[in-house]
């Protein structure tokens, strides 16, 4: 989705290889999160799925390769994301049952067409009346459709409270900071309006029957793989750059030792950083 905020505007085509990598590190959540919702809607009835917010790709090859009779359209508005997709698609051997849309949410509800599966994972907080959104995906439904939105569960975890240098307890101060963001941000959409983040009512209230929720983890373990390794450093540089004064200078100089490439104890050397984080699945159909 693209937004037009100040200091929380999101530039998504310079958040592309962070964005990607990162599914990518997670695709073994997701990928027990598309085979629990196999369980909810049997493949064999699945035909049309919209991955909405499907961003480069990853999350739709998974649910193509969970159901394989259906056509699955990756819907997006960020061009060289959709792009990224169509690539990925081409490589897993799914170009012919995966297609692209690109689409701004709200505006665009009536070109994304009837489904047996709506995937959003984590894009309906990037959609100022979400209530109002819910509703646009509940008239997509075909009658007995799925309804599955990856939104909350924990944050990601990357490092022990105490790491040895600045106050211990960094990565909790840099929640509190990313939540405070995180709140901006959504003030700052088009449309915004507050809601109590109570997925179920919420769903049940755009006239759907909720079918369950459940939450996912993924546990890597240190020491970590270069990736993960890579990933973390590029996500703190992010957030650095992102949560500014939001952090006290002590943070801030904490983070920036982490960064430092010729610092022991920065993360390019550390042999204590891990992967730890869980995302929540909440599911409603239509009756």
């Amino acid at each position: 989705m693209t937004h037009h905020h100040d200091t929380t505007h999101i530039d998504w085509d310079e958040m592309t290889p962070l964005l990607e990598i990162g599914v990518e590190l997670h695709s073994p959540l997701y990928r027990q999160a598309a085979d629990w919702m196999g369980t909810l809607a049997p493949a064999a009835g699945v035909r049309r799925i919209l991955d909405v917010g499907s961003g480069p790709g990853v999350l739709t090859v998974l649910l193509a390769e969970a159901f394989p009779y259906a056509e699955v359209v990756a819907v997006d508005a960020t061009a060289p994301l959709l792009e990224r997709a169509r690539e990925r698609a081409e490589r897993a051997g799914l170009g012919d049952r995966i297609s692209t849309l690109h689409a701004e949410l709200p505006e665009d509800f009536e070109k994304l067409g009837e489904a047996d599966l709506i995937w959003a994972g984590n894009s309906l907080h990037h959609i100022g009346d979400q209530r109002a959104a819910l509703a646009g995906f509940a008239r997509l439904l075909r009658p007995g459709g799925l309804l599955a939105l990856a939104e909350g569960g924990l944050p990601a975890r990357h490092l022990p409270r105490d790491i040895g240098i600045g106050r211990p307890g960094l990565e909790a101060r840099m929640g509190v900071a990313t939540d405070d963001w995180f709140t901006q941000m959504r003030a700052e959409l088009p449309g915004a309006k507050d809601e109590v983040e109570d997925w179920r009512a919420l769903t049940a209230g755009a006239g759907l029957t909720p079918s369950g929720a459940r939450t996912f983890l993924l546990d890597v373990p240190a020491p970590i793989p270069q990736v993960a390794r890579d990933h973390l450093i590029a996500d703190f540089t992010r957030q650095l750059d992102v949560l500014g004064e939001a952090l006290s200078a002590e943070d801030r100089a904490t983070l920036e030792r982490l960064l430092d490439p010729a610092d022991p104890q920065g993360l390019h050397h550390r042999a204590d950083p891990y992967l730890l984080f869980a995302r929540t699945v909440h599911t409603a159909r239509r009756g």
